[in-house]
């Protein structure tokens, strides 16, 4: 016995898929894209002042997150004696996570489906933070991705997909995580940004994303990485996953178009904001759908997740909070169409495509009961992540060291500067004349931001 507590002496391999290895492995890296693509979609759409600020979190959450997963993360939710709500920890500190057939495919063996499953939980909070761009202390953050991964994400992703789960007993569908990922997500940063109170100058300011090539490159990332969140969920190099990948593919295209449309309408200009913030909401209304689904279904729940979403912007006017990246309207409810609506176009014969599933399908099979199992499971994911982080939050605040929402001042210069001590951009001022005898351009004065005093130099420029 090893100190993980694994037997040493036993063989193994011979019972496990190499193909379907390859294939989850792969999807593993493609889904780590993802979370820094977060980063740059969120920084892309935050003032220039926070952007580095909103790259770095994303991939502090994938630090984080891998420890907690190795800590007790992934025994909480995967542990093959877990409860009905939680896992326990026999599996803490990956002991016995090695060679054994794992609880998601008897094809694949528990390591690697430990390590694919730890993306899932580092993109999550990386999701949920975006609520507090521009106003949250790191600190603060970096607890609070720990406390929640392990109170809510845990519990949540255990009942949906570990086979002892409620949700997963009692019949809930979702083949990438609806609920686990964007549910709890969207939620979690509604309370955030109802903890942290607006920014300055909130309804007064224009806040327009300042690097629409940012945001276009963390759509990409996404997107690119997408099919290894939704097609490697299959857990295997199959039919299945080839039709996971073409449904992403389809939604994703279906809701960009739908919500640069809908946004033309008002605008008469085609929207690049609008283009990835639908194609994104396709994604997410697609993802819980994506094993169960045919193509035409998947135009039907991008068109519709699109219609819905693009709405739900508006909530946050109406109900007067200010969710800075608009996360639970693309997240929470986005997501929560899709459980819905994968309980209308869920499809047998898709599950079955992997030669193993059967399912009874949803309403185009004449399961009319699936829509109520979906809308259970959608229903308490929102709940319980939106209570849970409020107290996680509302706790935290009152712990000295912890205080969530960053000093005015600080604010006011931004995340960069105040919490990093580097900008994500220097700029130069130059004043030039033109040489009244050669008419060629000539600098007189050049200074940066630097020797205005107003960020300070990053510690390797100090050598140059």
């Amino acid at each position: 016995m090893d100190s993980n507590g694994t037997d040493t002496t036993t063989v193994y391999a011979s019972e496990f898929s190499s193909g379907d290895i390859s294939w989850v492995l792969a999807s593993t890296a493609l889904v780590w894209l993802m979370i820094p693509g977060v980063g740059y979609f969120y920084s892309g759409m935050a003032r220039s002042k926070n952007a580095l600020s909103l790259i770095m979190l994303s991939v502090i959450s994938i630090a984080v997150v891998s420890f907690q997963w190795w800590l007790w993360g992934y025994s909480l939710t995967f542990s093959k004696t877990g409860g009905k709500f939680i896992g326990n920890l026999d599996n803490a500190f990956f002991r016995g996570v090695l060679g054994d057939p794992s609880i998601g495919s008897p094809k694949i063996p528990d390591l690697v489906f430990a390590v694919y499953q730890c993306m899932f939980a580092a993109i999550t909070p990386a999701l949920a933070i975006g609520a507090a761009a521009e106003r949250a202390r790191i600190l603060p953050m970096i607890v609070f991705i720990f406390v929640w991964s392990t109170l809510v994400y845990d519990p949540i992703a255990c009942w949906t997909w570990n086979a002892n789960g409620w949700s997963f007993l009692m019949g809930g569908l979702d083949f990438a995580g609806g609920t686990p990922v964007h549910i709890s997500s969207g939620a979690a940063s509604l309370a955030y940004a109802l903890i942290l109170g607006k920014r300055q100058g909130h309804g007064k300011e224009d806040f327009r994303p300042h690097n629409m090539s940012n945001v276009v490159l963390g759509t990409a990332f996404l997107w690119f990485g997408w099919f290894g969140f939704n097609g490697g969920s299959a857990l295997a190099g199959n039919l299945r996953a080839a039709m996971a990948c073409v449904v992403t593919n389809i939604a994703a295209s279906t809701a960009g178009l739908t919500w640069m449309l809908l946004d033309y309408r008002l605008e008469r200009k085609f929207s690049a904001v609008g283009f990835c913030s639908g194609a994104v909401v396709g994604l997410v209304a697609i993802t819980p759908a994506s094993g169960f689904v045919g193509p035409a279904s998947s135009v039907a729940i991008g068109f519709i997740g699109a219609i819905v979403c693009n709405f739900a912007c508006k909530l946050k006017h109406l109900l007067d909070y200010d969710d800075a990246l608009d996360v639970f309207a693309i997240h929470a409810i986005g997501g929560a169409v899709g459980d819905i609506l994968t309980g209308i176009f869920a499809e047998s014969y898709i599950a079955g495509l992997d030669g193993v599933t059967v399912i009874p399908g949803g309403w185009l099979n004449r399961n009319w009961v699936q829509v109520g199992y979906q809308i259970a499971d959608a229903c308490a994911g929102m709940s319980w992540s939106f209570v849970v982080t409020y107290i996680i939050l509302f706790i935290m605040d009152k712990i000295p060291g912890l205080s969530l929402r960053i000093d005015p001042a600080k604010e006011l210069v931004g995340l960069d500067e105040a919490e990093f001590g580097v900008a994500a951009y220097y700029h130069v001022d130059k004043i030039i004349t033109v040489d009244p005898k050669t008419q060629e351009p000539q600098v007189v004065e050049q200074v940066s931001d630097i020797e205005k005093g107003k960020i300070s130099a990053p510690s390797q420029l100090n050598n140059v």
